[in-house]
């Protein structure tokens, strides 16, 4: 069948989105023995499976053009009102410099990269990361910080985690944790979620009020507080370490300019929200959350480190730290479940510290703090009752008649506030506010300005003495053209979508077209608070009911929430409502969760943190889950039993035939399906999960519907569950979500990352039905082709019994390390030398390789990877007939970098094969701007900050 001549109907944007042309399909077609792309489906899909109808778009009967498509989104853009919001909460307005607007956040060069797996062409991001962890470490005052997490709320939580894991530790019974009531609401919420199914207690209440014992093992405070108040806890903290407890503190970076840092107050961990650094409110996201904390710590710290270690020369290099993806070894006994992170987000924050240097944040921070002050003080001499005196950045007006006079005034300005239950009101200045502003905002309280309110509120005992951001890297780029050069620099150091494919099994490294993230940067989507009243973002409102019953048609469930912000998230999520689910119903002592071997390695850790028991199930020769042993497991557990976690198709890259009947064996022992939406690109258009007997099922939209990965983050997790669990999705006390019976929140906003949800809408919109069926048509046959291209080469592991696969194939080269003394990972870092990033290495299988073509990649690009392989496997070749020697070879020495061409060169191999084994490579090169780098090094002498290069060296 052809794109042109079918019956289907696309839009122009179709045959833009999918790789192949007509004739390039005809041709792959061919080469699997088919006709047309129904015979091949027909044949690579197993009947059972099938949907019985075909989908159907009730909001896009015809798909939209890119032109349609950005006229529709923007009529539900001017849908929402902007006004200046100033309620605080943890999200403070900033102005975005346009120089990082342009050149990161709307550059694919930085949005389409994937996680640095492969660190010697993910060099520019590694640094980028580094530089945020140095911006974290020197205003946290703490010697280790991860690279980013998801928000604040989820970060404290984390916190709670380790704490909670260092008291196990240590072989203590504690089971409480202190939430100081200056901590934001929602985070106070997020941290009560996370803590109930672990069994821990959560007391809230001040500091100095509560009897603080043994029975804690941490204490969390906000700093500076809620209500903007600054507040010196160094004696608390000296009483949670007399107790035994770990001191974690969340806060606001830019106050930590001017205010003690939460290490020399003490504090063992500290967290918060980088977003006023450069990174627009998005209605709750997505925004980079930071997490440092103590050295001792640095193994039970959860996402991910950027450490320093070194190459093959010797020469300073960067990858990922320890316990990279911890989830996915150390599995249900992990402390967290964390895999996307927010990367972009990160860069974008720590590109904002490098583009402005510590004397402009100092100064930016100190003009926060004097607006803070100027009004505040003009308002107290007024006559109206401040809740605090000292304070950075943010004032809370008390309750009385003369405030509660104008308070109808005041919500009708063209500010947002933050109004109490109690009658108070909250006001927080930011990097936006003027002169002007300050005197409307004066003005709406009959106050005059006067010059002896200016100055600042933080006690002097609190402000900063030592100073900060003193690495060159801060001070190195103020220029625009210093700073441009800069980022294209990083950015030429790293391998994108914009070079060459990045064929990732499990990881649906997918086009993520321009017309979709234009979006991102409306105002209109950009600037709404996440806490803004609800008649201020009706846009948004029609956004999530559009994209909810699309992607409930799309998987057959009934309900959707966009709350979870991550993968994780999303797992997390569709366990606690299963969790919940029994609840309702007397069920509490259903707590079974049977997992197979193949499961994505954040399933058991997601299970654990839902207070489930992981079981795990075996698999069989051929990949698929082993009947027998999964019969056995739900008759020994068939009265705990809560859920099966199944990926589908499997993790394995196969349609498992028997998914049916193992649904109806779980609901037979009353348990529910959770189905790992990771695969859901295999799905959509010609599958729905809820027909196959799922439950619950997440949907990563950083995979199947378009959101970039942004070089390991932003992700989106949204959960689609069956009518008997939707009464349980996640609420939020922020917002009305409309799950009033529902499970608490998982994220820090109502809605996770709101600003990044018009990129999948928009994607379904111009793909309509039949084009999102055709691209999972078109994936599916773009990896069977490369099954079929490789399988003379590369023993193919799993297929079903007809021989095919679903959307991704795993390559087995375990042998090589017996004939060749070749190991997987060489086979990777050779790939860069051809101008490829590796397929996903040693998972689910070790020692294999994953690929995943996704329906973007044309035949062209298949072809030139598939020649790759191929050329690869006969350099192996030579090694086993002793050609080449096994360690002088161009696998183990690869990848090859400028520096090696221009060194003295003794192999066996010649330059010409080392750097341009394809004539593709000598006119496209990439180089890899560092050599093999040497991981175990970097663990055993861990560096996570920027260093004096002469520090690197010694």
């Amino acid at each position: 069948m052809s794109v042109a001549d079918n019956k289907r109907s696309f839009s122009d944007f179709f045959s833009r989105h999918v790789g192949p042309s007509q004739q390039e399909v005809s041709a792959m077609l061919t080469e699997v023995g088919f006709g047309s792309l129904e015979q091949f489906i027909e044949e690579a899909l197993p009947a059972t499976i099938r949907a019985d109808k075909e989908l159907s778009l009730q909001d896009f009967p015809k798909p939209l053009e890119e032109y349609e498509a950005l006229a529709w989104m923007k009529q539900i853009a001017e849908k929402n009102t902007v006004k200046r919001s100033l309620i605080g909460m943890g999200y403070s307005d900033c102005i975005t410099p346009a120089v990082i607007q342009r050149n990161v956040l709307e550059n694919p060069g930085w949005y389409t990269q994937y996680t640095p797996y492969q660190p010697e062409i993910s060099q520019g991001r590694l640094e980028a990361l580094l530089n945020y962890q140095t911006l974290v470490t020197d205003l946290t005052g703490l010697e280790v910080a991860n690279s980013s997490l998801l928000d604040e709320g989820t970060a404290v939580a984390e916190a709670m985690a380790l704490a909670f894991a260092v008291a196990k530790k240590n072989r203590l019974s504690a089971r409480k944790i202190f939430l100081s009531s200056s901590c934001h609401p929602q985070t106070i919420e997020v941290v009560e979620t996370r803590a109930k199914p672990l069994e821990i207690e959560v007391v809230v209440g001040k500091p100095g009020e509560i009897s603080y014992g043994e029975e804690f093992f941490g204490a969390v405070v906000q700093y500076p507080g809620t209500e903007g108040e600054v507040v010196d806890y160094s004696e608390f903290f000296k009483e949670v370490h007399a107790n035994k407890g770990l001191a974690i503190v969340a806060c606001d970076l830019l106050s930590l300019m001017l205010l003690k840092s939460p290490g020399e107050l003490g504090a063992d961990i500290a967290v918060g929200n980088s977003q006023r650094f450069g990174v627009p409110f998005g209605f709750g996201g997505p925004h980079a959350a930071f997490f440092a904390t103590r050295s001792e710590h640095q193994r039970l710290i959860p996402g991910r480190i950027v450490g320093v270690s070194k190459d093959r020369s010797g020469a300073p290099a960067l990858r990922l730290a320890l316990q990279t993806r911890e989830q996915h070894i150390r599995r249900e006994r992990a402390t967290s479940n964390i895999c996307t992170a927010q990367v972009l987000l990160a860069v974008m924050a720590g590109m904002y510290a490098v583009y402005h240097g510590p004397k402009r944040l100092k100064a930016l921070a100190e003009r926060v703090a004097g607006y803070a002050a100027a009004v505040g003080g003009a308002l107290a001499a007024s006559g109206y009752a401040l809740s605090h005196d000292e304070y950075f950045d943010t004032i809370t007006i008390e309750a009385d008649d003369k405030l509660d006079s104008i308070i109808g005034e005041l919500k009708k300005s063209a500010f947002n506030f933050r109004y109490y239950n109690d009658g108070r009101v909250g006001i927080s200045f930011d990097e936006v506010t003027s002169d002007r502003e300050i005197e409307e905002i004066l003005e709406l309280f009959s106050t005059p300005l006067r010059s002896e309110d200016a100055g600042s509120a933080i006690p002097a005992e609190l402000l900063r003495k030592d100073e900060v951001l003193t690495h060159p890297v801060f001070s190195s780029y103020q220029s625009e053209t210093e700073f441009l050069r800069y980022v294209r620099k990083l950015e030429g150091r790293d391998l994108s979508l914009g070079y060459s494919m990045i064929p990732l099994g499990s990881c649906t490294m997918k086009l993520n077209a321009t017309t979709e993230m234009l979006p991102v940067s409306w105002p209109e989507f950009a600037k709404i608070h996440p806490f803004a009243p609800a008649e201020q973002y009706a846009g948004y409102r029609e956004l999530f009911s559009a994209l909810e019953q699309s992607l409930a048609e799309i998987t057959g469930f009934d309900a959707v929430s966009l709350q979870p912000n991550a993968g994780s998230q999303g797992e997390y999520s569709g366990l606690l409502v299963i969790r919940e689910f029994y609840r309702g119903n007397g069920e509490e002592s259903r707590d079974i969760c049977l997992i197979p071997k193949s499961a994505h390695g954040t399933n058991p850790a997601s299970a654990v943190m839902a207070g489930m028991k992981v079981v795990v199930v075996d698999c069989d020769d051929q990949g698929n889950i082993d009947l027998k042993d999964l019969e056995s497991k739900v008759s020994q557990h068939k009265d705990k039993l809560a859920a099966l976690m199944v990926t589908y198709p499997s993790t394995h890259g196969v349609y498992e035939e028997a998914i049916k009947d193992i649904c109806k064996l779980i609901h037979d022992n009353g348990g529910q399906v959770y189905m790992d939406g990771a695969n859901l690109n295999a799905l959509v258009g010609v599958v729905r999960p809820a027909d196959l007997g799922a439950d619950v099922s997440h949907i990563n939209l950083h995979k199947t519907f378009c959101i970039p990965h942004g070089g390991g983050g932003p992700g989106v997790g949204p959960i689609a569950v069956g009518a008997h669990l939707a009464p349980y999705l996640p609420n939020h006390r922020g917002a009305d979500v409309g799950h009033e019976k529902g499970i608490s929140a998982v994220s820090a906003a109502p809605w996770g990352s709101a600003l990044i949800l018009p990129i999948s809408m928009s994607y379904i919109a111009m793909m309509g039905a039949d084009g999102l069926t055709e691209a999972t048509e078109v994936a599916v046959l773009s990896a069977n082709y490369i099954a079929k291209r490789l399988k003379d080469h590369y023993p193919i592991l799993y297929t079903r019994e007809n021989g095919f696969i679903a959307h991704e194939c795993i390559l087995d080269t375990r042998s090589f390390k017996k004939t060749a003394g070749i190991e997987v990972e060489d086979i990777a870092k050779r790939l860069m030398d051809y101008g490829f990033h590796a397929p996903t290495v040693s998972f689910p299988v070790a020692g294999t390789i994953m690929v995943e073509p996704t329906e973007s990649e044309s035949k062209a690009e298949i072809d030139r990877f598939c020649d790759a392989m191929i050329a690869i496997r006969e350099e192996i070749a030579a090694i086993e007939d002793g050609k080449i020697d096994k360690e002088i070879n161009p696998l183990k020495l690869a990848p090859h970098t400028a520096g090696d061409l221009v060194s003295e060169w003794e192999r066996d191999y010649s330059k010409e094969a080392a750097f341009f084994p394809t004539p593709f490579v000598r006119e496209n090169k990439f180089w890899p701007s560092v050599g093999r780098i040497d991981s175990s090094y970097g663990d055993k002498n861990l560096i996570c900050s920027c260093l004096p290069i002469e520090e690197y060296e010694s």
